[in-house]
């Protein structure tokens, strides 16, 4: 039975002993505000804790490990987007010493990381402040690839660009995937390879143009396709339910009657019965804010029954408490299901964090559009790269 992992080698399959790993890592973290007399530091290290098990097992084995990564947009070297906290926190974290590098690449850094001793690690400055990382330039990919002996990435957020530090590096180093990456990619083929059935799948969000390639996907895939969010609302008034003022944009209302036109008679797709409303309906002005507590009670009996669920997307808009509760109802059946589970998508995850449930499913996925990517059967430049192959998709945002 083929899997999303077909193909890519792990850190089993490499020898790191003595060796210069260069590790992509997602360190892309939220960083306090410098006041008079303080420094920046990592207001939210999840990122960083996510990353120990592939640094600690590399560091064990004796790898000369060079970390790499990404940290906002900056669009020249601006010291706000350095690595230096991101460092401080690895190095509190571990108990280890982590210099950070004077730059991204070049002799000065060539030379740190040749003196690195097996089971020690440094870190680049941010892979942004190089020119040319964003368009897989072959000069920094050329550049990056002298730092190392081994490329290993475990990065899956940052595998749908095709960038120098993931997929240019990737065809000029023996490369592997490590053990987040190889989690992810695991997970997610147990969704869309292999799923214990019922699969149900709750899709939520803004609008539906973000997500009808995730909805299409899951008609394919799933048992049944819950819709919630605004995404709900070109789905219903294709059915022919007021809508009110509710967001809903007319580019969407065609998408959505293609969604349905191909879950036809099913029951795959399924939306809706009430709807938790504000403002006032006397001239067809009021919103739809939420799902309703029919909805709620109908989705969570659809997770219970199921032996395989995937949510992404809020239910409403939780950040006014009236309108919290289709969202939490979803994260406590998740949480409840005797189920496998998988939540993706930034905000799910942190409401489900908001609600302590974290703990309670089986695999937080924070790969944001590279996870849905995957989901929609679309091969990402990174993966690519990783199984020897040329890609065929190069993005730059």
């Amino acid at each position: 039975m083929t899997t999303l992992l077909d193909g890519l080698p792990t850190i089993d399959d490499i020898d790191v002993e003595s060796r210069r790993v260069l590790l992509r890592t997602d360190f892309n973290v939220p960083l306090t505000s410098a006041s008079a007399g303080t420094s920046v530091t990592v207001a939210d290290d999840r990122r960083i804790r996510d990353a120990l098990p592939t640094i600690e097992e590399l560091l064990r084995r004796g790898a000369r490990l060079v970390l790499i990564s990404h940290l906002d947009r900056p669009a020249r070297l601006d010291q706000s987007c350095s690595m230096r906290p991101v460092a401080e926190r690895l190095a509190k974290l571990t108990g280890a010493m982590v210099p950070l590098a004077p730059g991204v690449a070049g002799p000065e850094v060539r030379e740190l990381t040749e003196r690195l001793a097996p089971g020690a690690m440094m870190m680049l400055e941010n892979v942004r402040f190089a020119a040319g990382e964003t368009a897989n330039d072959p000069g920094l990919a050329s550049a990056l690839a002298e730092l190392a002996d081994l490329y290993v990435d475990d990065a899956l957020v940052s595998a749908d660009r095709a960038h120098a530090s993931t997929v240019g590096v990737a065809h000029l180093l023996p490369c592997a995937v490590g053990r987040l990456m190889e989690r992810e990619v695991l997970a997610l083929s147990a969704i869309v390879d292999r799923p214990a059935r019922p699969l149900v799948s709750i899709l939520g969000g803004s609008t539906l143009g973000d997500n009808i390639g995730l909805v299409c996907r899951f008609l394919e895939l799933a048992d049944r396709v819950c819709i919630g969010g605004a995404m709900c609302f070109p789905f219903l008034s294709v059915l022919g339910h007021t809508i009110g003022h509710s967001l809903c944009r007319t580019e969407d209302l065609e998408r959505a009657r293609l969604a349905l036109a191909a879950a036809g008679r099913s029951g795959r797709l399924v939306v809706p019965s009430d709807l938790l409303v504000g403002g006032s309906d006397a001239a067809g002005g009021h919103v739809g804010f939420d799902i309703g507590p029919e909805t709620a009670d109908h989705y969570a009996a659809e997770i219970g029954a199921a032996a395989t669920v995937f949510w992404s997307g809020l239910m409403g808009q939780v950040e006014l408490a009236a309108f919290g509760g289709g969202t939490r109802a979803i994260a406590e059946a998740v949480a409840s299901a005797s189920a496998t589970s998988v939540v993706g998508g930034e905000e799910t995850v942190h409401a489900l964090r908001g609600y302590g449930l974290q703990d309670r499913v089986s695999h937080l996925s924070m790969g944001g559009g590279a996870t849905r990517k995957l989901l929609e059967g679309r091969e990402l430049p990174g993966l690519q790269a990783l199984r020897g192959l040329q890609e065929t998709i190069i993005q730059t945002a």
